[in-house]
């Protein structure tokens, strides 16, 4: 039997330190060892395949996706959205409305729409389109990328990347920006001073970043307790991951955060801030609490209370489980079939 091609379509990989770049390595990787028995993949090929899997927003595929889709169907991953956007990068006020209008115009021009969160379905359907089109298919991280290292290991890490090896460290991973949590996050540390607190991650948007000029500030002269690593190496973020005690990730709007599934993966307890967005996909996994009162509470409790990290441990390892290799690449299986099958 002939396979089946998908041409997978992105520039994700080319701003380096985002969560959609790492979404897009991952995805392309699982479909490519698990499924190449029935499909062949390829990227950012000149072709028209049976299925044009469109991972970014690009003006040229939008421009090419009649002449790339031809004879076959159209699916775009969806990433973001304008309100997520809108806590992201900061453009003059015209610039935004025809820049929103556009991503909503590439969704709606897509024969099918995979989400990573349920929580986005409705947001999809107030902007017209059909829930019949869209398909909720969670990130997934690969294990034998990020997993657990040994305690020698991990004072090694922590070495490396020039932190204490006797101090409790919080990590947050992520785009340096005011969406994230940025300035929270100083805060706790402020009042933490015994307390490594580490930021993996940059301003993969430069100047355009919400907050550059504030953060920019802050960066080039931290507060004691506070080490800034910039944009690293994806290939480097398991031993910053196995460098910390806490993931702790203070954002005010996420869709599925691939830092959360890569700090699930080597063990460590989550704290995260109360949104609704997680509920759907996280469940007991975490901790949360809404402001940094809540947040200050937790991190010494967790930093003190021996059982109650344990069961933080524990939460990890269960969502790590919940969202293994061949729960997902199932997903993708049967979601690709039904798709040529329409």
């Amino acid at each position: 039997m002939e396979k089946k091609t998908i041409n997978m379509m992105s520039q994700a990989t080319s701003v380096k330190g985002q969560g959609v770049g790492s979404a897009y390595i991952e995805q392309v990787r699982l479909v490519k060892e698990g499924l190449s028995d029935k499909f062949e993949i390829f990227e950012n090929a000149h072709m028209a395949a049976d299925i044009t899997h469109y991972h970014t927003f690009n003006p040229t595929y939008f421009l090419l996706k009649k002449l790339r889709c031809r004879k076959g169907a159209s699916v775009c991953y969806v990433h973001t959205l304008p309100e997520t956007m809108e806590k992201s990068i900061k453009l003059p006020k015209l610039a935004k409305k025809i820049f929103y209008a556009y991503i909503i115009k590439f969704y709606k021009i897509m024969e099918h729409l995979v989400v990573v969160n349920p929580y986005f379905i409705e947001a999809l359907k107030n902007y017209g389109i059909p829930e019949s089109r869209v398909t909720y298919i969670p990130n997934f991280v690969d294990t034998d990328q990020f997993h657990p290292l040994s305690q020698e290991e991990k004072l090694k890490a922590r070495e490396e990347f020039g932190l204490s090896k006797d101090k409790f460290t919080v990590l947050c991973a992520g785009q340096l920006q005011v969406r994230k949590g940025a300035f929270d996050f100083l805060k706790c540390a402020e009042q933490m001073p015994d307390v490594q607190f580490v930021w993996a991650g940059g301003f993969s948007f430069g100047m355009i970043s919400d907050g550059y000029k504030e953060l920019t500030k802050v960066v080039e002269n931290p507060p004691h307790n506070v080490k800034f690593l910039g944009i690293v190496e994806r290939e480097d973020m398991n031993r910053v991951y196995n460098a910390a005690d806490v993931m702790f990730l203070p954002s005010y709007d996420e869709l599925f955060p691939m830092t959360i599934l890569e700090a699930m993966c080597v063990n460590i307890p989550i704290l995260l801030r109360e949104l609704p967005i997680y509920e759907n996909i996280l469940f007991d996994f975490y901790y949360s609490e809404k402001d940094v009162e809540g947040f200050v509470k937790e991190l010494k409790r967790l930093q003190t209370d021996k059982a109650y990290y344990t069961r933080g441990v524990e939460g990890s390892v269960k969502g790590n489980r919940f969202y293994e290799k061949s729960n997902v690449l199932k997903m993708w299986d049967e979601f690709y079939t039904s798709v040529l099958k329409k």
